[in-house]
């Protein structure tokens, strides 16, 4: 016989909500509290004490915070199966901006944001790149190499084109398995001249250049994913160089035991922005997050505790002059050779090199561990 209890239970629901009584469903939606994602390490400390937990003193509201490597695939998953558990992310650049044209992040409304520490308008105070459709910007950063002091007792490598010198500078190479960089690493070192770079990268002739100069050191790879592999590497003498995000290299390098150095010549400049993820519950709070994490006090106190370029301008009187001068992209380093990574450029690319690179790749003959990341 049909059981009655759906029918019974139906009633007993609109009785009590007729009546004003509260009732809670288990299968019910709830709010949930916002959930950041970002990388770990240095990294993810700084965010924390810089704009994560004064944001939840002030607002009392609790921020959840995930970490990842990096990527869109994963937000790229939850869109598609409308199983958002990300609000907030930190991206790249690049990643901000494929995601943002893939559909994969919401629309931002940039009038929203504060004016700057100096009463300059958001639009002024933000450099260059920091803002798109969907995203606002949080940092300045850079890729360098570093290497082993024990691996070489006489002549150091210094410039990028030691990178890829195995004749004089011996060992193995530890680098991550992306395109991005070493590419223009790969030009740099062969002398394209900084500002030739991507427009070489657009022709066939520029790709088998770079990916020539890349065989020099084909054999001798291990591969890095996590940010903190390449300290490990070098601290375990496993390779006798390595790519490293700056920030992470030099607190690296002060750690108890380690014996690297970090190299500024022949650095990639890039930007990660807050993005947030297309069809999150959380709309509205993560809008008031962003507004909150990336006024000018926010980004001064992130890059108090690890040396990353703040996006506003107005920022960085915030920040003591001892921090300042060694921001990637600070004073300190201005003479030196360096690139700014063309993220409209990559955004554009990046799928075509990225397989291209890949297949490259498979033909290496060493792979990598991982580890925690930036």
């Amino acid at each position: 016989m049909q059981s009655t209890r759906p029918l019974a239970f139906g009633k007993t629901i609109k009785a009590l909500s007729f009546l004003g009584i509260a009732f809670y469903l288990p299968w019910a939606t709830a709010h949930e509290d916002l959930t950041f994602t970002t990388w770990t390490g240095p990294y993810m400390r700084s965010q924390m004490l810089g704009f994560v937990n004064p944001y939840q003193n002030t607002t009392g509201k609790k921020v959840n915070v995930d970490h990842y490597a990096g990527g869109i695939d994963e937000i790229r998953n939850q869109v598609e199966s409308a199983n958002v558990t990300w609000d907030v992310v930190d991206l790249t650049q690049a990643d901000s901006l494929r995601a943002c044209e893939e559909g994969l992040l919401e629309k931002f409304d940039h009038s929203v944001l504060p004016s700057g520490a100096d009463g300059s308008s958001y639009k002024d105070d933000f450099i260059d790149g920091a803002l798109n459709p969907c995203g606002v910007g949080v940092i300045v950063w850079a890729t360098v190499f570093a290497y082993d002091n024990q691996a070489f007792s006489d002549t150091k490598p210094v410039v990028i084109a030691d990178f890829f010198d195995i004749q004089n500078f011996p060992g193995r190479r530890a680098i991550r398995r992306d395109p991005a960089v070493i590419m223009e690493w790969a030009l740099l070192a062969d002398g394209v001249p900084a500002d030739e770079i991507y427009p070489m990268l657009e022709t066939e002739q520029g790709l088998q250049r770079a990916f020539t100069k890349l065989n020099q050191i084909k054999p001798h790879i291990v591969w890095w994913k996590n940010g903190r592999d390449p300290i490990n590497l070098l601290n375990n003498s496993e390779v006798t160089m390595s790519s490293i995000w700056a920030t992470t290299g030099v607190e690296g390098s002060k750690e108890a035991d380690s014996h690297f150095t970090v190299e500024w010549d022949g650095r990639v400049i890039e930007m990660d922005l807050f993005g947030i993820v297309k069809g999150t519950p959380n709309l509205q709070e993560a809008n008031e997050f962003i507004k909150f994490a990336s006024n000018s006090k926010s980004l001064a106190e992130q890059a108090k505790y690890l040396a990353n370029g703040p996006t506003r301008k107005s920022s960085l009187s915030l920040i003591p002059e001892a921090v300042r001068d060694n921001l990637p992209n600070g004073p300190l380093h201005e003479d030196q050779t360096s690139v700014v990574s063309d993220a409209q450029w990559w955004a554009k690319n990046y799928t075509a090199i990225a397989e291209r690179f890949s297949a490259w790749a498979a033909e290496a003959s060493m792979k990598g561990a991982s580890g925690t990341v930036r």
